[in-house]
């Protein structure tokens, strides 16, 4: 709104001064979506646990999961409904939003907030112990995956562009996917909105780990949509991606305003309205920017405890076909559990897992200058 009001007033003066012209600015818009989404996330924090409480929306706990996490038990759940509500206001207020990524990232939010909203409401709400059917969830990652392949492969004007893969430590190198571009969204999108689903298991957990792989792919966007910047570091620059970094940077703020209330004794868990939403929007903001592979650097917690469910599944049912006995590979998955189990404490667990995000950042952007 603010960017529409003011940025087409950028040579007016006032007293002398273009005050208006800072709204043309990504940078100044950036860190006004940071600020203002963190405003939004603290002031909304109690008026959602209040009206979640109030409602019995709350956390159950599984026979599945270590025994300590009993104290959650009641802990109010939805907490993406903060992060949902903070985003599309900060967006709103700050970004450009005729900019057809933009409008990318909005509909992702919705959709995908929607789909864990719906799983909510019913696990809470009607308390249907399954939720959202799984197929029906897996349907909805799709469907949106589809989509956004579609409109990006055929609303380019060189298709081919959008359909490569850089690789971040070759230069001038990438894969160009063609056609298979179209699964590959899709697969982006539901194996990370997934990913991170599994990672919101601690609190604190997956709001901080999303929002430094969140800061990696904002300084990727903000490189990207600089042209001087671009050249310099040999990346191929992208017209559209510098308004990214403003919607970026709410993301951010609204993450660190959330962990307020979601850090260890969380007041407010995020849910799969929040989860799943969040690693949408990570998977397509890696889509757009082109740097799946940087993504999957940046982003390597929500593939480690994807992997270790995936490990822990199936070679459970393995063992369990040829000796009659199930085993497990961890002593519970996803692997935070596992660490649990061990006797760390959750609060350190959280922490360290934070570190390692923050390390495999700084050696996904190292990987710019091997470019």
């Amino acid at each position: 709104m603010f960017y529409h009001l003011f940025a087409p007033l950028a040579n007016t003066e006032v007293f002398g001064y273009n005050l208006f012209n800072v709204f043309q600015y990504v940078t100044f818009r950036s860190i006004a979506a940071f600020i203002t989404a963190i405003f939004f996330s603290i002031v909304l924090g109690p008026k959602f646990i209040k009206m979640l409480k109030k409602h019995q929306a709350v956390e159950s706990i599984n026979e599945y999961v270590p025994i300590s996490h009993k104290e959650k038990e009641g802990t109010p759940t939805m907490g993406g409904l903060i992060v949902i509500c903070s985003i599309l206001l900060s967006v709103l207020l700050w970004n450009n939003l005729v900019n057809s990524y933009i409008l990318i990232m909005i509909i992702t939010t919705i959709w995908l907030g929607a789909t864990g909203f719906l799983d909510d409401y019913l696990k809470n709400f009607l308390k249907a112990k399954r939720g959202l059917i799984a197929k029906y969830k897996l349907l909805s990652q799709i469907t949106l995956g589809l989509l956004i392949a579609l409109a990006l492969y055929y609303g380019s004007h060189d298709p081919s562009s959008i359909t490569e893969i850089n690789l971040p430590f070759f230069k001038d190198s990438a894969i160009q996917l063609k056609f298979l571009f179209i699964p590959f969204v899709i697969f982006m999108v539901t194996a990370t909105s997934n990913a991170v689903n599994l990672t919101d298991g601690l609190d604190g957990l997956a709001g901080g780990t999303v929002a430094i792989a969140a800061l990696g792919l904002g300084i990727m966007a903000y490189i990207k949509g600089n042209f001087v910047l671009a050249e310099y570091l040999n990346l191929g620059f992208i017209q559209n991606a510098g308004e990214l970094t403003v919607f970026i940077a709410a993301l951010i703020g609204t993450l660190l305003g959330f962990l307020w209330y979601n850090v260890k004794p969380a007041q407010i868990i995020l849910g799969d309205t929040g989860s799943l939403s969040l690693g949408g929007i990570l998977a397509v903001l890696a889509v757009l920017l082109r740097e799946e592979i940087f993504f999957a650097i940046i982003g390597g917690v929500f593939v480690v405890e994807a992997l270790s469910t995936i490990i822990q599944r199936y070679y459970f049912k393995y063992t369990r076909s040829k000796t009659g006995t199930g085993k497990r590979v961890f002593l519970c998955a996803p692997i935070h559990h596992h660490y649990e189990l061990k006797g760390i404490s959750e609060e350190k667990i959280v922490i360290r897992f934070w570190i390692v995000a923050a390390l495999l950042v700084g050696v996904g952007l190292a990987t710019l200058k091997l470019r």
